[in-house]
């Protein structure tokens, strides 16, 4: 009993002498989880004073004398470190070893990248501030006003690193702005049943775009190289962090409070504190007394969380719902109500023939789950030898290109659009467009249209092919250059071809075929067109 005495007091005393030193938050938290452990060994041997006071003299007597504040200072200790368990302590070191030196390193580069970074860690310090409530509450409703209110400030955050990329895209540094929001969406972990997987999914986003800074700056700013490496860094020990405390998600207190309640009291220490804005850094300083209190909450949530299959069961509402209903099993019958067969419909005439069948509204849409991005702003840019035309919708005018034999057409995502390309360009794709036009004088390679729906393709010289994939409702007219333009289908219907016939031009619609037959003959699958005779 005596040693465990000691333990506990020689921590003690480390502890305070570790304090006001101001060493290093890690070594202070390694020796308090020692004597804490030795603490709920022991109950509660601190208010026994007289065999406390007793022990401690062996060891440091100036301090053992003392005992009323020594006693003040360790419940004030433990107060401070039941707030911060080894959870947030880790989350906490890995901002400031990986993330923090990312910002610094960002300086190097660029006040662009630097700017889209800090907003990068400014997520990473509200989502520490929302799992310091989480490990205080029970799990939430995730469909509920305070849990959105809770990720308001991470949404703010992703905001403002998407504008920032889209209002850049003329900068030379447009790779790392792309970089970071392609990864940004790593914060959606926190309500993701599986956030190991999800966070890997947008590193292999955010990866695509550091593959094309290493290609660009490799050679010219070895910044980059140390940026790349910094960046997909912090992705590797978030992915380490989840897996050892929150493996299916955040680790809720099951006894704990409820989450309105916790958030509620964080708030009034945020209101409370003198400091609001986010400084992890000041984390680590033992003079500052702990951690700073979290920055209020911006004023509105921007995105909805899915809820899991048990909340959606008590919700009732959606296809979760139907899924959660269907997933009980035996129990799937206890709300059913036992009724005899005078009740029965079917074989009750009376009931048959009275039985009117009552209108009901059809069950509400799923909330679909976020997909954290926002709607893009149209433009029509050349980027290296490729040119973009995206995002436009109900143009009146035309949108003409000249475009060269080096150069090629992207068209992304219009609708009520007509493209007009003079010249001739190396290859022209239109990709997931609706009731968009293409009027094209010639391309060397051909064009390609893929996932579109009620499009047209005019050609006026000449084009060596045509592909169509998963396309619905299409027009196509060729001229007299072009017309031995091959054409390459697959999964398309509704496809109309018009070439021209005769002297004057004039052209005639020829249906593409949308049914085969197959036959097996001579060890060989046999496939034909399938003609309606009659």
């Amino acid at each position: 009993m005596s040693e465990k005495f000691s333990m506990q007091s020689y921590n003690l005393v480390k502890l305070l002498k570790r304090l006001e030193d101001a060493t290093a938050r890690l070594e202070d938290v390694t020796i308090y989880q020692e004597g804490y452990i030795e603490s709920k060994m022991a109950g509660t041997t601190l208010s026994h004073e007289g065999s406390s006071n007793d022990v401690m003299s062996l060891n440091e007597p100036k301090v053992a004398s003392s005992s009323p504040s020594n006693s003040a200072s360790s419940s004030k200790l433990e107060a401070m470190y039941e707030k911060e368990p080894q959870s947030i302590v880790e989350f906490e070191r890995l901002i400031k070893t990986n993330v923090e030196p990312l910002v610094e390193q960002s300086e190097k580069i660029s006040p662009v990248v630097s700017k889209v970074v800090r907003l990068f860690k400014d997520a990473y310090t509200y989502q520490l501030e929302f799992l310091k409530v989480a490990i205080q509450s029970k799990k939430p409703d995730f469909s509920s006003k305070e849990f959105s209110d809770a990720l308001a400030p991470i949404n703010e955050s992703l905001l403002g690193i998407n504008d920032l990329k889209d209002n850049n895209r003329q900068s030379e540094f447009f790779p790392f702005l792309n970089a970071v929001a392609e990864g940004a969406p790593l914060f959606s972990w926190i309500a993701d049943p599986t956030p190991v997987s999800l966070i890997a999914s947008f590193k292999d986003a955010a990866q695509f775009w550091t593959n094309r800074i290493l290609k660009q700056f490799k050679d010219v700013n070895p910044d980059a190289v140390e940026w790349v490496k910094g960046f997909l860094s912090v992705f590797d020990e978030t992915i380490v962090y989840v897996k050892q405390y929150h493996t299916t998600g955040v680790s809720w207190k099951e006894e704990g409070l409820e989450f309105a309640e916790a958030a509620s009291k964080a708030k009034t220490k945020d209101q409370e504190s003198p400091t609001s804005a986010p400084a992890i850094s000041a984390a680590s300083n033992a003079n500052a007394g702990g951690p700073p209190p979290p920055p209020p909450p911006p004023p509105a949530a921007v995105f909805e969380v899915k809820d899991d299959a048990k909340n959606s069961a008590t919700k009732s509402e959606g296809l979760d719902a139907v899924f959660a209903e269907l997933n009980q099993g035996e129990n799937i019958t206890k709300g059913l109500k036992k009724i005899d067969k005078s009740q029965q419909t079917h074989k009750n005439p009376e009931l048959r023939a009275s039985s009117v069948v009552s209108q009901k509204a059809p069950p509400p849409k799923p909330l679909k789950p976020s997909t954290l991005k926002t709607k893009k702003p149209p433009r029509k840019e050349m980027l290296g030898s490729k040119w973009f035309v995206e995002n436009y919708e109900n143009q009146t005018e035309p949108i003409i290109i000249e475009a060269q034999k080096d150069e090629s057409i992207f068209i992304g995502n219009c609708s009520n659009t007509l493209v007009q390309i003079k010249g001739k360009a190396n290859a022209v794709s239109m990709n997931e467009s609706t009731s968009t036009s293409i009027v094209l004088d010639s391309s060397i390679s051909g064009i390609e249209v893929i996932k579109c729906v009620k499009f047209g393709i005019q050609v006026e010289n000449s084009l060596p092919q045509v592909t169509l994939d998963k396309c619905d409702g299409g027009n196509i007219y060729l001229s007299k250059e072009s017309i031995d333009a091959e054409l390459y289908t697959s999964c398309s219907t509704a496809i109309n071809v018009n070439y021209p016939v005769g002297e004057d031009g004039d052209f005639i619609e020829f249906p593409v075929p949308e049914q085969l037959k197959h036959t097996f003959s001579n060890g060989k699958l046999q496939s034909s067109v399938f003609d309606h005779a009659g």
